[in-house]
């Protein structure tokens, strides 16, 4: 072969070669140029113009000061969208943390039947695992599981009481949500039922430390109501409910409204249970209220679908049928209207037979009036026994003929409806039966027409003049707090608490003193106080202050021996630090000796071993017992 043939083929591949070259340098280029605008339009979608992009081939370079880290994870996971996430090299730097504000420390405390989860933010100085161990001996046999992450920054005051009241709370809370904020705490929890709901909610308002802000979302189930009962009167001029059941918002407002128009003032319960009979409840109910407004007076009482109204004595007969016959035909086909006119009043009428039981306010029964039998009357004294206080019952009732039948029955029911009086009485007579008196229950109105609707049968005539009184509520009649501290403070205006010199005992005086405190306190609740001890400047400052705790102590102790409830209470020893008079007098001595009480925001925390702060609840309120250990050589304090 010739050599001009051999070069012309080798130049041919060579020629090949560099074209080749160029295509791939081309075709590399522009891959690059490619995936770096895709990338480069994607971040500027999402806002991330301090990036910046970078290409070398298949590999795709991110660079710039990320703002934070989350935002340096999101530039990498959008450069992923656009091309292989294996072709994209992180360079990229995040700001200074020193620059970036705290994070937002929150736990969320999730409890139910199978224990408790904590998911959240905390602390890195924060204890945790004294707070796993109170959660631990919360749930009980259940299940702790820690989803909490830590993060190293400062964090409010507030934290730690906020932690604190969480934790009291979720002791009472078998079932609920806690949310933790820095001066914050949100509960989400279920009641068993209505009362229930009020008094959790009570004892949780009552439980507040002082500057932290609490949310609480108590539900309750609708109350099963039965029978379903309402009843609405027009006496005198005056109109009111003794009770008023509804199945819905919508049936309330229009009952409501049909009773405003009737004439009602002022505010009114309808509660919204369970049990209805048919959905058109509120319209019947609205369409029976105005009928006895049309009467211009009387009641008319629900039980289930059956309907008593009564007219006022002397309406007038032909607008009674009128008005009843407009309402029968107006009402759904599943009531039964059952409508009575009373007759005239008559001169020269009989005697009618009554029986009265009385319930007085310190628990006296006293039954008297008329009954059917011997039998009769035995029968009631041992149902007023049994449903009252045995040896306060007094039975004065006699014996005779010519009751009608059905009266038994209305004496034992007018006793079972004087059980929801804190005092009262109950009249029976053979055509109506009359009920008044003061209750500690808002609902004893609505309680007692439906016992009455029920027990008494169709047409029966009752009248309810029940009132409720605060005082008499066992869970809004309590004093707040501050009354109970001014309570104790008009007791020691005249009788101060003193001790032997040198000493926590009490002087001869002091029993009397705090058996009256007890009283007070006993009426008060869970309530936080602290109990202050307090002395002269006589002596050393160090032993003022241990006498001061020792005196504090044996207060607490002697509040204990007498059952009051001091879990919330804190025994502090200030010795003679805070002197409300001067100390070159003795009377100036004298008023500084003292034990104030006054309401604490939380109970002094017993520091942990470690330091960190977090209290214990079994340490919660206890500063160590009032143990005497000796008191020679403590310079004179006389008291």
């Amino acid at each position: 072969m010739r050599l001009s043939v051999i070069f012309a083929i080798a130049g041919t591949f060579l020629m090949a070669a560099m074209l080749c070259l160029v295509a791939a340098g081309f075709a590399a280029t522009g891959i690059e140029d490619n995936a770096r605008s895709s990338v480069r339009s994607e971040l500027d979608k999402e806002g991330m113009t301090w990036a910046e992009v970078d290409a070398d081939g298949l590999q795709v370079f991110l660079a710039g000061t990320a703002p934070t880290e989350a935002k340096r994870f999101t530039a990498l996971s959008v450069a992923g969208r656009v091309v292989d996430a294996t072709r994209v090299i992180d360079q990229m730097l995040v700001e200074d943390t020193a620059d970036i504000a705290p994070p937002r420390f929150s736990i969320e405390i999730l409890r139910n039947d199978s224990g408790i989860s904590l998911i959240g933010l905390v602390p890195a100085a924060m204890d945790r695992d004294a707070l796993l161990e109170q959660m631990t001996r919360a749930a009980g046999d259940g299940d702790v599981i820690d989803l909490l992450e830590s993060a190293d920054y400062p964090v409010a005051d507030t934290w730690d009481v906020a932690i604190d009241y969480a934790m009291r709370a979720l002791n009472q809370l078998p079932r609920a949500k806690i949310s933790v904020e820095a001066g914050r705490v949100a509960i989400t929890t279920m009641a068993d039922s209505p009362e229930e709901k009020r008094e959790l909610e009570e004892t949780l308002n009552r439980r507040v430390p002082t500057g932290l802000r609490i949310s609480l979302d108590v539900s309750a189930p609708r109350p099963v109501i039965t029978p379903f009962t309402l009843r609405f009167l027009i006496e005198d001029g005056a109109a009111r409910f003794d009770a008023c059941s509804v199945d819905t918002p919508e049936a309330q407002r229009m009952i409501l409204a049909a009773a405003r128009a009737a004439g009602l003032e002022g505010a009114a319960e309808c509660t919204i249970g369970l049990g209805v009979p048919t959905p058109a409840w509120g319209r019947a109910a609205a369409l029976a209220i105005g009928a006895v407004a049309e009467l211009g007076g009387g009641s008319v009482t629900f039980a289930d679908a059956d309907i008593s109204l009564i007219a006022a004595q002397g309406t007038p007969e032909g607008r009674f049928d009128d008005i009843v016959g407009g309402l029968e035909s107006d009402l759904p086909d599943v009531f039964a209207l059952h409508s009575v006119l009373p007759p005239p009043d008559v001169e020269g009428a009989p005697t009618i037979p009554e029986f009265v039981a009385s319930l007085s306010p310190d628990g006296v029964v006293e039954l008297r009036g008329r009954v059917g039998s011997q039998r009769l009357r035995e029968t009631v004294d041992s149902f007023a026994k049994a449903r009252f206080r045995s040896g306060s019952v007094h039975t004065k009732a006699r014996v005779v003929d010519g009751l009608p039948l059905d009266w038994p029955v209305r004496v034992l029911t007018g006793l079972e409806a004087l059980g929801f009086l804190a005092n009262g009485a109950v009249v029976i007579r053979p055509d109506t039966l009359t009920i008044t008196g003061l209750t500690g229950r808002k609902d004893a109105s609505a309680q007692i027409a439906g016992l009455l609707a029920a027990k008494l049968g169709e047409g029966a005539q009752f009248d309810i003049d029940v009132t409720y009184k605060v005082a008499l509520d066992p869970i809004a009649g309590l004093p707040t707090p501050e009354e109970c501290i001014a309570q104790i403070a008009t007791i020691q205006e005249t009788r101060k608490i003193n001790f032997e010199p040198g000493s926590p005992n009490f002087d001869e005086n002091g029993a009397s003193i705090m058996n009256d405190i007890a009283d007070v306190l006993s009426k008060c609740g869970e309530i936080q106080i602290e109990i202050g001890g307090h002395t002269d400047s006589q002596g050393r400052e160090t032993m003022n202050e241990e006498l001061s705790q020792k005196r504090a102590n044996a207060v607490l102790d002697a509040l204990r021996a007498r059952r009051v409830l001091t879990s919330n209470y804190n025994a502090k020893g200030y010795g003679e630090s805070q002197p409300i008079a001067g100390n070159d007098t003795e009377e100036g001595r004298e008023a500084n000796r003292r034990i104030e009480f006054k309401q604490a925001t939380a109970p002094e925390p017993a520091p942990d071993s470690d330091g960190s702060g977090l209290e214990s609840l079994e340490q919660e309120g206890q500063e160590g017992t009032a143990e005497d250990e000796g008191t020679e050589g403590v310079p004179v304090e006389q008291d």
